[in-house]
């Protein structure tokens, strides 16, 4: 079984009470991007995106914004 990167966006989101487009907006990173993100439709990672996320939400913890799962596809 292979495993896949997940970007936590919803929960990031939730947590913070923060919309996307808050998000979008303190991160630079494209609100596109982001919902693509959040709803598994990007393959790759851009780890800029999480290097400016991480700083927009004082995240020290990498493990807070991307999780490593079984892949059931």
């Amino acid at each position: 079984m292979t495993k896949k990167i997940v970007v936590k966006i919803s929960e990031l989101t939730k947590h913070h009470k923060i919309s996307l487009r808050e998000l979008s907006r303190l991160s630079d990173v494209r609100h596109a991007a982001l919902s693509e993100l959040s709803n598994g439709k990007r393959e790759n990672v851009n780890f800029s995106h999480i290097v400016r996320i991480a700083e927009a939400l004082n995240i020290e913890d990498i493990r807070e914004i991307i999780d490593l799962v079984e892949d059931d596809e």
